[in-house]
């Protein structure tokens, strides 16, 4: 039911996805667009059962942590939420939310270890994945299939914004324009991208993937939605990860905040210390990003992942830093069959955090300690919950890999009892 009315609010509490809390009517309000403390006018959109949604349209009384947006496109483009508020406050308002999270819903009432930050805030993002419709190229505007326009992102490292320019001028000239729904740009020692097609398309796009190729990429994927994907040049580019060579194809997951994440990734390996002679078992693991590192102190490690595209990086990996005491398993995690004992569990599972197969697996095993790196407040509020059946928690501290977002991740260190 749609909602016209508006009206003043004073805005409370922080809730996830950059949303503020306030009460109307007897009815909570999820605000978009204000700060907890800020009094504000804001327009009533919609109306459930048991709560509005409403978007500010002035600020009364600004917060001392609102500051002005960074960016020229936020409020239209969809994918920030917190350019309006100082990084500081952002830090405290994403612990807040964990915090609610774990008590709430996990009955987990603990005080959160020292965050995960990195100093700079900006130009962080070493992938980029633009939405491409009616010859405009950029990010959804929020809740729709709208794309804004853009011609840089203050969240790209300034390597993506560069090539993102090179990508406008070549697509404009294309006569393969409107087969194009998404380029993925990702830059680490050189520059790939990955081009998704609308719909089902021929896989031969004369001159595409020459044009971006002449242009500087080192190499190109076409996705077409059809079985096979066309490559053109390198497969993989390259990161350091504590001194291993890592590498990664268009079609492989990494995490994009690649100065952070080496940080956590040191963290994790220090905290699950002493090592030496354990068996390790990395599960949700991409292609090695806590395998490899980890195996250079271990007697063994087993990463488990499903992507194919991931284990073939995975494995490419292992060889080119001739590590021979890892092996990876293309497998899910229910489907998953070890039967040698297990010292240690790294976990890094999707939004939706462990199915119960999954988790009945962990349990099963009884490593001695647990390592869960988690995405999602929620599911990983869930999941600590059932865990404490066996296990005590040792530290839950939260990281923030997408500073100017709303998204929380987190990284919960556990112990057998």
């Amino acid at each position: 039911m749609k909602a016209e009315n508006k009206a003043t609010f004073k805005a409370e509490l922080p809730a996830y996805g950059g949303l503020c809390i306030a009460k109307w009517k007897g009815k909570v309000v999820f605000i978009k667009n204000t700060i907890p403390g800020e009094t504000i006018e804001a327009r009533l959109e919609e109306e459930r059962k048991d709560y509005y949604t409403a978007s500010t349209t002035k600020i009364l009384e600004p917060s001392p942590d609102r500051i002005e947006p960074n960016c020229k496109f936020f409020g239209l483009c969809g994918g920030c939420q917190f350019q309006h508020i100082s990084y500081q406050r952002q830090i405290k308002l994403k612990e807040e939310i964990l915090k609610d999270s774990l008590k709430r819903l996990g009955k987990i009432d603990i005080e959160l270890s020292k965050p995960l930050i990195y100093d700079n805030q900006w130009h962080y993002r070493y992938r980029g994945q633009f939405k491409v419709l009616q010859g405009k190229i950029g990010f959804y505007r929020e809740k729709t299939r709208e794309v804004i326009d853009i011609d840089g992102c203050p969240l790209m490292t300034e390597e993506i914004n560069e090539y993102l320019l090179k990508v406008r001028g070549i697509l404009k000239n294309s006569e393969h324009l409107h087969a194009i729904s998404e380029v993925h740009i990702s830059h680490g020692d050189e520059a790939v991208a990955l081009i998704k097609t609308r719909g089902k398309q021929p896989l031969k796009l004369d001159g595409l993937a020459p044009a971006f190729l002449h242009s500087g990429f080192s190499g190109v994927f076409i996705d077409s939605g059809e079985k096979r994907l066309l490559k053109y040049g390198n497969h993989y580019i390259i990161f350091d990860l504590e001194g291993l060579k890592y590498t990664i194809s268009p079609m492989s997951f990494f995490q994009s905040h690649w100065r952070l994440n080496q940080a956590v990734v040191g963290f994790v390996k220090d905290n699950l210390q002493p090592l030496k002679g354990k068996r390790v078992l990395d599960l949700y693991s991409g292609a090695g990003n806590f395998s490899l590192p980890i195996s250079l102190d271990v007697g063994e490690v087993i990463a488990v992942e499903e992507s194919p595209f991931a284990i073939e990086d995975g494995k490419r990996n292992l060889q080119i830093n001739g590590i021979k005491n890892c092996r990876f398993i293309r497998s899910s995690i229910e489907g998953l069959n070890i039967k040698d004992s297990i010292d240690i569990i790294i976990l890094d599972p999707p939004r939706l955090g462990l199915t119960n197969a999954a988790m009945d697996k962990i349990l099963a095993m009884v490593p001695e300690r647990i390592a869960y790196v988690s995405c999602n407040p929620a599911t990983l509020a869930r999941d600590l919950r059932k865990l404490l059946a066996k296990y005590e928690i040792e530290s839950i501290r939260m990281i923030d890999f997408f500073p100017q977002t709303y998204h929380i991740e987190s990284l919960a260190f556990l112990r057998k009892k």
